[in-house]
């Protein structure tokens, strides 16, 4: 199976992960304090505005609570998004208001964000769609002139940049995963920035049962009497990162610029290969200034074939998927939005393999694969649609 998300690991990893065992202690400890110090200079930020979790949507279930998110507070974010997100406003108490989004990029505009604004809005929670920045300057502007915190969910764009500013830190609070399905992997885990150091300090607590100290052996507690004693600041959960996670995720990051440089590569591949293919749509072009993390590739075509295309390409061992269904349409979520664009283009993209791992005869073989599904389904599609017997 051509995989559509698939990390590359190797004896580097293996190796990190042994010296950590060899080490006598796999929590959080000195790893985790690398990995945190690596990845804000990744971004170009001090490590006092990064802290490690262990995994992207805690990270955001923090992000609510550092935002204030309870009852009567309502957060916009864009309905193609991760469930997780919806998941961390509504367990807060607050109310997901779900914007449309621009049907090729599946990023929300400006004028989306804008349009689903109220008196009760207490943050706008942003995906970079497939790692592409979308207009988050603008929405990054608007949020300001509102007073209204913006919130980068970067979990796809760990080396997205808009002019050369990472995303993740355009807004207020930014968070990242590295999960098996990334392109930096360390079996799981995440990270949360903000632009205030103190919201920051205040997350490392909160991902720590909201313990005053972290450990008995910390330089603040080594000379007290009774170092076991603690206080807590606040009800939480314990939500740290581990130095194995740490210790590969240091790895993959110093591999990062070779895996967004592979990935460069397929989208030019697939942009080649699929140019001149008959009712299929591909990516827009980047806008000047803006760097992808590549994360996804994602074509579009008529919503009537594109469930059968998807199950020609599983048929010849290529797997593909739709990335992410809307959330309106998710009762739970209580939304009666109606949102066009993004129920179109939901019926009409499928997300194609693409990682660092493929290899040029794997993308050829996708192209293959839907150039001849492509032709064999819109034959189907216009005989079907054209007979009125």
């Amino acid at each position: 199976m051509i995989n559509v998300f698939q990390p590359s690991l190797g004896e580097a990893e293996l190796n990190a992960i042994a010296e950590v065992f060899g080490s006598n202690w796999v929590g959080k400890g000195p790893r985790t304090a690398a990995f945190e110090a690596a990845f804000a200079g990744h971004l170009g930020v001090d490590t006092d505005r990064v802290t490690a979790v262990n995994s992207c949507t805690e990270a955001t279930f923090i992000a609510m609570q550092l935002a204030g998110v309870g009852p009567g507070t309502e957060v916009v974010l864009p309905t193609v998004s991760f469930v997780g997100a919806g998941n961390a406003i509504a367990a807060h108490g607050g109310r997901p208001v779900f914007c449309d989004v621009d049907p090729h990029t599946l990023n929300p505009t400006v004028d989306d964000v804008a349009a689903a604004l109220t008196p009760c809005t207490r943050a706008v929670l942003a995906l970079h769609y497939g790692g592409r920045p979308g207009d988050i300057a603008g929405i990054a502007e608007l949020c300001r002139e509102r007073g209204i915190l913006l919130i980068e969910d970067a979990a796809c764009a760990v080396d997205s940049s808009v002019d050369g500013v990472p995303c993740g830190t355009l807004g207020d609070i930014g968070v990242w995963s590295f999960d098996a399905q990334k392109i930096v992997v360390a079996g799981d885990g995440g990270m949360l920035t903000a632009r205030d150091p103190e919201l920051v300090a205040r997350a490392a607590k909160l991902a720590y049962f909201g313990l005053e100290q972290f450990s008995g052996f910390s330089q603040a507690r080594r000379s007290a009497h009774r170092w076991w004693d603690f206080d807590i600041s606040s009800f939480s959960r314990r939500s740290i990162m581990n130095d194995m996670q740490a210790a590969v995720g240091l790895v993959q990051l110093g591999r990062l610029p070779d895996f967004a440089d592979r990935r460069r590569t397929v989208e030019a591949r697939y942009d080649s290969g699929l140019a001149d293919v008959p009712g299929l749509t591909l990516p827009p072009p980047l806008p000047p200034g803006q760097r992808s993390s590549y994360y996804l590739y994602w074509v579009q075509m008529d919503e009537g074939i594109r469930d059968d295309v998807a199950s020609d390409l599983y048929a010849q061992g290529i797997y593909t998927t739709f990335r992410y269904p809307i959330l309106h349409r998710v009762a739970a979520y209580g939304s009666t939005a109606r949102l066009p664009r993004a129920e179109r283009a939901a019926e009409r993209t499928l997300c194609l393999p693409m990682h660092q791992a493929l290899s040029d005869d794997d993308v050829d073989a996708v192209v293959a694969a839907l150039r001849a599904s492509l032709a064999r389904r819109l034959g189907r599609h216009t005989v079907a649609a054209g007979d009125t017997r």
